[in-house]
């Protein structure tokens, strides 16, 4: 066993230097996208924070899902969010795997380019929604009684900016029209679901998103026209997007990406490297029959486009 460990490290380090290598260059070429995608993730904090201060409380409107599901109640309002962090954290994970393993046909840096356009789409028709029409929340810290349903005017521009993080996102009301947590699910699900290779996992997520979606409306975090208004939104907002995009690059042809090492390494050795096949004994060359490459007994349809947005 520590023959083997020993071994297989260097390859290891080998193999995340280099992969760390091509990713600063896919940084360096499309930083723009990335900086633009969080620069939204702030004004889409800022934008739900803003409509807390319009937010009225009231009685809580008549909604169909909360008649079906029984409420969770505030004590076990965890189980919904311990869903999505097991969502959010399971595919952030994920789209780092290059720098670990062998198999692997993303880029990091370009399948975050695609992600932070999706979810910059979904966010601004979200902050459209709930800023033409202010429902009263149904969340039990935004309930009439509550001192956080109603938030008091900013005493500076400063105190409205900084968002009060993580307090003022954990105890937002107003935003509601459509869900957020339902648009990184369903955006992370629907990618991994395109570039994703075990059949497996793909299932899971989606009952992972489904199981959210009825747990929301059972906490009580959203009415359930939220969740509805989520599925179909963002599912065709990815549909259409996602046309518009160019395809991620084969990463078993995409050898122009790759930079020539400094103990004069090829760029085609390491691209081998990148791909697990540093070594000889390692090489296993990937069937590709009239641009489908067989990954995992699946067809995956490769175009030819070397940028991530």
């Amino acid at each position: 066993m520590s023959f083997y460990i020993g071994h297989e490290a260097p390859k290891l380090w080998r193999r995340i230097c280099a992969e760390t290598t091509t990713e600063i260059n896919l940084l360096a070429e499309n930083w723009k996208y990335i900086l633009g995608g969080l620069i939204f993730q702030y004004i889409h904090g800022l934008g739900a924070r803003g409509v807390h201060y319009l937010h009225r409380p009231g009685p809580t409107l008549q909604d169909t899902g909360y008649f079906l599901l029984p409420e969770l109640g505030s004590d076990n309002a965890y189980i919904s969010e311990t869903v999505f962090t097991t969502i959010f954290l399971s595919f952030v994970l994920w789209t780092f795997h290059p720098f670990i393993f062998k198999t692997k046909k993303i880029y990091t840096v370009l399948i975050w380019c695609r992600v932070l356009a999706f979810l910059v789409v979904c966010q601004f028709l979200r902050m459209l929604t709930f800023y033409s029409t202010q429902l009263p929340g149904p969340n039990y810290h935004c309930r009439e009684g509550s001192k956080l349903a109603t938030l008091p005017w900013p005493d500076s521009v400063l105190e409205a900016l900084l968002l009060n993080f993580p307090r003022g996102l954990l105890y937002g009301c107003g935003d509601l029209i459509f869900s957020s947590h339902m648009i990184f699910s369903l955006v992370f699900v629907r990618t991994y679901q395109k570039y994703g290779t075990q059949r497996f996992i793909k299932q899971c997520a989606w009952i992972a998103v489904i199981a959210q979606s009825f747990l929301i409306v059972a906490s009580r975090k959203h009415y359930t026209v939220d969740v509805v208004v989520a599925w179909y939104t963002v599912n065709l907002v990815v549909f259409f997007v996602d046309k518009k995009l160019p395809e991620l690059p084969d990463r078993t042809s995409a050898a122009s990406l790759l930079p020539v090492s400094k103990d004069n390494k090829t760029k085609e050795e390491n691209h081998k490297l990148l791909n697990g096949n540093a070594d000889p004994e390692d090489w296993r060359p990937r069937t590709q029959i009239n641009g489908m490459i067989m990954e995992d007994g699946n067809a995956v349809h490769v175009e030819e486009a070397m940028n991530g947005v």
